[in-house]
């Protein structure tokens, strides 16, 4: 066997570990609290020692964020939402109408996966406050993402006039937002279809001529 093959059978295992790490700490950290999920924890759960877990992430800090930010991606590829085949396919939308909808579907997948850990999140921020500095920068990625698609989406046919980019990522950051995600699907019970198809209808006549 060549040195390349056995480096190349050592990384796989390697994420295969940091995957398995990763979705157990997941699991602990929605179930009992970050505060209250020690690593030992998380490495039994596991089924790794302790050890492993410094060694590939340093300290707990390190796993919630990793936690996060593959939960948004959906994967561990280090691929920027907007480099995202969804988002991008979104963007090449021909009609404003036609990006909106591939926009809020797509949108949907993430919140589907980021909205229960929101709320763990948030409290775990509160308890301590170095968590908050795991993603410096003053701007929200989120409203990033949403200017973005604001930008392109005005730039189309069907795009509603007199409309701001600013104002039109506002009301994307508003409707398609973790909080309000959680409150529909969450708190009141509605469908993942259900949630989509009103953001949709909701952002139409906000952004698009109708």
């Amino acid at each position: 066997m060549s040195p390349v093959k056995k480096v190349d059978g050592r990384s796989e295992k390697s994420r295969l570990t940091r995957a398995r790490i990763l979705g157990a700490a997941g699991e602990l950290f929605v179930q009992n609290g970050y505060g209250a999920t020690a690593l030992q924890d998380i490495a039994e759960h596991a089924g790794v020692a302790v050890q492993t877990i410094y060694y590939a992430f340093g300290n707990k800090q390190t796993v919630l964020k990793e936690v996060v930010d593959q939960t948004i991606a959906g994967d561990d590829e280090p691929v920027a939402t907007m480099d995202r085949p969804w988002f991008q396919q979104a963007l090449e939308a021909a009609a404003a109408p036609e990006q909106l909808r591939k926009h809020v579907d797509g949108t949907s997948a993430v919140l589907e996966r980021v909205a229960p850990i929101m709320k763990m999140v948030e409290a775990a921020a509160a308890a301590d406050p170095g968590i908050a500095e795991l993603w410096p920068g003053q701007e929200d990625p989120r409203l990033v993402v949403q200017t973005a698609a604001a930008s392109s989406l005005l730039s189309k046919a069907g795009a509603r006039e007199g409309v701001t980019v600013d104002h039109a990522a506002d009301v994307l950051f508003g409707v398609l937002s973790p909080e309000l995600y959680l409150l529909l699907v969450g708190e009141r019970g509605w469908s993942s279809k259900q949630w989509r198809d009103w953001a949709y209808q909701t952002l139409l006549p906000q952004l698009c001529r109708t």
